[in-house]
């Protein structure tokens, strides 16, 4: 999935460069890591993207050599997960028949490919084996506020644990019970699955998105496709695939978990970036043509201009070729209100 915005991540992050479309690490572009660690499992000719058609062109020419063209899949509008994950199903049924398929975000950071190649493989068998919906969770290594839970029956003397139920992001004093428990991962937003049993959920659970999705699907393979996902994915209902079907399917007894821990973190906002990049001696994480004098606990970045900071803590200074950001180092996650003021202002040349 590659259709997010990663507006956090502005004045570097814009709708056609977002942030799965940055190096960040220093290594490669967030989405061909992504795509690098799935072919320890899956044939990189079996790989799909789907993104917003905004960014198609610049996604071709970045993920060229590892993923056919025509495995792009363009999404006209934004219409949440559901949307975006039926959409692949549908693709996938009508060019295989059916498969299973793994699901990821394409700007997480994995640390440890070994581990999450070997969690991803015990998730494949559950999926093969069971017609349940299989999600992987992140052990939690401390009392995260910031990302939604899975509660699962531990007491399992297998990999693949029945889930009991999906909470929402706790409070500081809930993520301590939760991990005092050990019952508990961090929702990780990556799913295995046949292709054929989630399209299944979508007709019990959303039939209006299915229907939709079935019309798009009877053109597959032919030359009106695209046009006619152009005129009806616009009017799919936005939702996301947690809340319209993991939620009521974990009611049922339908999704399972295997829990793992391979150095995983969603990297969402300026202030992770000491997850990517190990700090100085002074606590500061300096990017590009940067000088930091008495600055402690802060990010430089630099895309070009000589950037400098004298006596500064806990700050975030980003240059871009036609912007500069500073926030404080705590406010990092409100950099996306800035993306939203441009927008009021139609400053669509910032975007």
């Amino acid at each position: 999935m590659a259709g997010g915005g990663g507006t956090r991540f502005w004045p570097l992050s814009r709708q056609k460069t977002p942030k799965q479309l940055l190096n960040l690490s220093g290594k490669e572009l967030m989405v061909n890591e992504a795509i690098d660690r799935l072919a320890f499992t899956v044939d990189k000719k079996d790989i799909f993207i789907v993104t917003n058609a905004t960014q198609v062109s610049t996604m071709m020419k970045a993920t060229k050599g590892r993923i056919e063209p025509n495995h792009i899949l363009s999404e006209p509008s934004a219409r949440n997960t559901a949307a975006c994950i039926g959409y692949a199903a549908m693709e996938i049924i009508k060019k295989y028949g059916d498969g299973v398929m793994v699901i990821t975000p394409s700007d997480a950071y994995i640390s440890d490919t070994a581990a999450f190649t070997r969690v991803l493989a015990s998730a494949v068998k559950a999926a093969e084996n069971e017609d349940k919906l299989v999600t992987i969770g992140i052990t939690p290594t401390f009392p995260a506020t910031g990302y939604g839970y899975i509660k699962y029956n531990k007491g399992l003397d297998t990999e693949a644990k029945t889930v009991i139920e999906f909470k929402e992001k706790p409070n500081e004093h809930t993520a301590k019970t939760y991990l005092a428990t050990g019952a508990y991962a961090w929702n990780s937003g990556m799913f295995i699955w046949k292709a054929s049993t989630i399209l299944s959920k979508f007709e019990q659970h959303i039939p209006d998105i299915y229907a939709d999705l079935m019309e798009i699907g009877k053109t597959m393979k032919s030359h009106i496709e695209y046009d006619v996902v152009e005129k009806i994915y616009p009017t799919i209902r936005k939702v996301s695939v947690d809340y319209a079907i993991m939620e009521p399917s974990a009611e049922n007894g339908d999704v399972l978990v295997v829990p793992g821990e391979f150095g995983w973190n969603d990297v969402g906002s300026w202030d992770m970036m000491d997850v990517l990049h190990n700090t100085d001696e002074n606590g500061n994480i300096t990017i590009g043509d940067t000088i930091a004098i008495n600055t402690t606990n802060s990010v430089v970045y630099s895309s070009g201009k000589l950037v400098t900071a004298v006596g500064v803590d806990n700050l975030v200074v980003v240059e871009t070729s036609d912007s500069i950001m500073v926030c404080h180092k705590d406010k990092a996650q409100d950099v996306k209100m800035i993306v939203d003021a441009l927008n009021a202002a139609k400053r669509t040349e910032f975007l």
